[in-house]
C-alpha cells in the first residue's frame, strides 16, 4: 500500500468513527428526550399548544 493509501484509510476510519459516534449520540439524545415528562421539557423541545 502506498503512502496515499495509508493516508486515505486513516482519514476514512477516523471520519467513519466520528460519524458513527455522532449518529449514536443523536439516537441516545432523542430516546432520552422522549422519556422526559412534558411539564419538565425545555421550551425548545416542548410541543406547541396554541
Amino acid at each position: 500500500m502506498t503512502h496515499l493509501g495509508y493516508l486515505l484509510v486513516g482519514w476514512g476510519v477516523s471520519l467513519g468513527a466520528l460519524g458513527l459516534y455522532a449518529v449514536r449520540v443523536m439516537q441516545r439524545g432523542r430516546r432520552a428526550a422522549a422519556r422526559v415528562p412534558a411539564d419538565r421539557r425545555r421550551w425548545l423541545a416542548a410541543e406547541e399548544t396554541s
